[in-house]
Order: C-alpha cells, then sequence, then structure tokens
C-alpha cells in the first residue's frame, strides 16, 4: 500500500541528508532495511503503536539540542569488574575501553566484521529486526539497522568471568547517534551484557540477541540521566529451547525515551522476563512497548513494568503477549503499574492478550493510583518524616520489577540508582 503523503513526506526529509555506510558484508541487509523503511514510512502520532508517544523529535531531520548534565556522581556499574566497551557520541573509543579480549566470548566491532573470513554475523545482521516487523511495523528499527555506524558483534561461546558493559558517553550537544549490537548466545553458554550512559543528544540503540538451546542472557541498563536527552531503543530476541533471556531496563529523567522490545520464544521450555522501573519528574515522556510471542511448548514469559511519575510526567506502557497455535501450556504474564504523586502525571496504557491455543495461563494486569495514604501515615506516625516515608514506600512499589534482576549485586545497584535520583528529586 502507498504512503500518504504526509509520511512519505518526512520519511524522505529524514533520509535526505544521510548516507548507508559502506559496510561491504551488510550491505545488502543495509539496503534491504532501507526498502522497509520506505515502504512503511517513519512513524507517524495517527499510526496504533504510536498514538501515546509524539515521534517528532524522533524523526525530524535534525536533532534537538541537548545539553550535558553531569551530577558529579560516579556512573552505574563503576564499583563492578566488568570489560568495559566505550563510545562517545557513537564512536567506538579504543582508549577508554579495554582490551577486547575474554575467555568464553569474542567480541568484534560492526565495521570489522566484513574484515574476518566467514564471519557468524555476516548473514545474521538485521535478520532478528526483520522478522519483528510483523505483525507490526516498527520504522525506527529498520532506520537503525540501514544506517547504524559503529557497534559490536558479541559471540558467547561459555560463560565469562565477568559482565560485558557498553556505555554511552555523550560529548557534543546536537549528537545524532545509530548503534547496532549483534549477540549471539551458543548452546549452554551464559552471559551478562551492561548498557548506561546517556549517548548523545537523540539516540537511536538495536540489539539483535539469538539465545541457542541451553543457552542464557541477561541484559540491565540504567538510562543515562540527562534531562535533555531522546532515545529510542529496539531489542530484538528469539530464544531456543529451554534457553533463558532477562532483561531490566532502568529510566530515570530523559524528555523523551521509547523502549521497544520484540521476543519470540521459538524452542520449547524456553524462559523470557521483560522489566522496567521509570522515574520520572516534569518534562519526562517514557514509554515501554513490549510485544512476546510464544512459539512453542512450555514457555514462559514475564512482563513487570513500574512507573513512579510527578509533576506532569508522562509514562506509557503497550505490551502484547502472543500465543500461536500449538504453543500448548503457555505461562505468559504481564503487569504494569504506575504511582503517581501528583494530579498532573499521566500513565497510558494498553495491554494486549492474543491467544490460539487452549491449554495456556495467561494473564494481564494495569493499576494506576496515588500513593497509599495509609501506609504513609503508617510510617509517620512511627516518627518517620514525610519525604522519608515517600521515598520508602516508591522504592517498595518498585521493587517487584527490580527483583526481576537475578544478580544480587546487580539488583543492589539498581536500587542505589532509585534512591540517588529520589534524593535528586528533592533538590
Amino acid at each position: 500500500m502507498a504512503l500518504d503523503d504526509t509520511k512519505h513526506s518526512a520519511t524522505e526529509a529524514r533520509l535526505a541528508s544521510m548516507v548507508v555506510p559502506d559496510v561491504g558484508c551488510t550491505s545488502e541487509a543495509r539496503q534491504e532495511a532501507l526498502a522497509r523503511l520506505r515502504s512503511m514510512g517513519l512513524p507517524h502520532r495517527r499510526d496504533e503503536y504510536w498514538k501515546f508517544t509524539r515521534p517528532d523529535t524522533l524523526v525530524q531531520p535534525e536533532p534537538p539540542q541537548a545539553a550535558l548534565f553531569d551530577d558529579g556522581e560516579a556512573p552505574v556499574f563503576d564499583s563492578f569488574d566488568r570489560l568495559k566497551i566505550v563510545f562517545v557520541d557513537g564512536l567506538f573509543a579504543p582508549e577508554l575501553s579495554d582490551d577486547l579480549t575474554l575467555e568464553g566470548v569474542v567480541i568484534d566491532r560492526l565495521e570489522d566484521v566484513c574484515c574476518s573470513t566467514e564471519h557468524w554475523a555476516e548473514d545474521f545482521y538485521g535478520t532478528l529486526e526483520a522478522a519483528g516487523q510483523v505483525p507490526v511495523d516498527r520504522p525506527l528499527a529498520a532506520l537503525n539497522t540501514a544506517y547504524a555506524g559503529d557497534g559490536v558483534t558479541i559471540r558467547v561461546t561459555g560463560r565469562p568471568s565477568k559482565p560485558i558493559n557498553l556505555i554511552y558517553t555523550h560529548e557534543a550537544t546536537a549528537s545524532d547517534v545509530f548503534l547496532h549490537h549483534v549477540v549471539r548466545v551458543e548452546e549452554g553458554a551464559c552471559a551478562t551484557i551492561l548498557e548506561n550512559g546517556p549517548a548523545a543528544a537523540r539516540f537511536n540503540n538495536c540489539m539483535e540477541v539469538d539465545v541457542a538451546d541451553g543457552g542464557t542472557l541477561h541484559v540491565v541498563r540504567a538510562q543515562g540521566r540527562d534531562h535533555e536527552r531522546r532515545a529510542v531503543t529496539n531489542l530484538f530476541a528469539r530464544l531456543g529451547r529451554e534457553s533463558v533471556f532477562k532483561c531490566f531496563t532502568l529510566t530515570a529523567n530523559g524528555v523523551l525515551t521509547r523502549n521497544e522490545c520484540v521476543v519470540t520464544l521459538t524452542g520449547d521450555d524456553a524462559v523470557a522476563h521483560v522489566a522496567g522501573a521509570a522515574m520520572g519528574d516534569g518534562d519526562f515522556h517514557q514509554d515501554d512497548t513490549v510485544f512476546i510471542t510464544h512459539d512453542a511448548e512450555r514457555c514462559e514469559s514475564r512482563q513487570v513494568f513500574k512507573k513512579v511519575l510527578s509533576n506532569g510526567a508522562v509514562g506509557v506502557f503497550q505490551g502484547k503477549i502472543l500465543v500461536k497455535a500449538g504453543a500448548q501450556k503457555t505461562d505468559g504474564y504481564q503487569i504494569s503499574q504506575s504511582m503517581l504523586l501528583d494530579g498532573d502525571s499521566e500513565f497510558l496504557v494498553k495491554p494486549e492478550l492474543e491467544i490460539y491455543a487452549d491449554d495456556v495461563a495467561c494473564s494481564h494486569g494495569s493499576t494506576s493510583g496515588a500513593i497509599d495514604e495509609d501506609a504513609l501515615y503508617y510510617l509517620r506516625a512511627r516518627g518517620l518524616p514525610k519525604d522519608i516515608a515517600t521515598d520508602l514506600l516508591t522504592l517498595a512499589f518498585v521493587a517487584e520489577a527490580v527483583e526481576e534482576i537475578e544478580d544480587d549485586a546487580l539488583r543492589e545497584e539498581i536500587n542505589g540508582q532509585l534512591a540517588t535520583w529520589l534524593d535528586w528529586r528533592k533538590g
């Protein structure tokens, strides 16, 4: 179907000044992504999955300015022993990064893939993104596949002794960054990937994850606290038999953030957990859009999202569980909740179930409300000041999402970041 004039004009205006990187072995995938993008057009507010989030500043030709932010605190995950891979305004910074050698894992820069003979990622780049365009168009992911200038490929063959940390720093107030990462977890292998940092004034990040039979991957993300940043992330995961994929995202600050996660369970007895906590104050719009497809038997999925909003902040959750015919014994769970600390904030939600199997246990729920006044009174009656009591109840509210982080130390780190945000909010 031909695009309407508005979408066509907006798409061509965005692409006019952009150049597809000349990376030989991914050129075909990039051209196919560009064709997909031109066919579907960049997102518009009239699109079903964008009706709660205005995509204007994500698709306009020039990125909005974003002032640099320095809170004087140590970066998240700084106390952990991890392999650091640093990008500055979207470019790999070898002088700030560790040596990319670690037992049980092979890491290459995306641009180096074509310098290798029969690199595993040559035929993989863009495949999960392309598959994830059905049944819902995800044009900003196609834009990323076509134009991403840097990124890494990560092949996990064993059990690395420490996490791999992708760090995104921001030095230019008008940086417009595309990064694309490709991850393959081999049979029986296990790894943890950490992501943090503001990255850019406008950031488009895509990660494609393939977890083979019996493999395990944990992803923990802490999105930068730069207030004026805008970001869209796209995570596509495909799970094999008895594999495990767990992802948690913390979003604190940022004028506009859209996190999309598309997971397909293709092997029996696979497990996928996707969770997030968002803390927003004032000019803050945060959108989690999740689509999980069960296409095998006895699989488990969980979606757990909590948002704390104040001073007119807006939170969005769109989550779907699709159970295909034959995916018997599916266990699907979805919960999205918000705590509104004033009458000006909003929580916009669209939970969905679509089930074509008859032996399943699937549920979804969503609630939105103010802080529990009875609990607040109880704590204050025992001598706690109102602000401390409010913080305790806030941390208790988001605890179910944070508990999805399996590693105790990482979970404590995220709780510490939440407490820091609450302190910052108080002045």
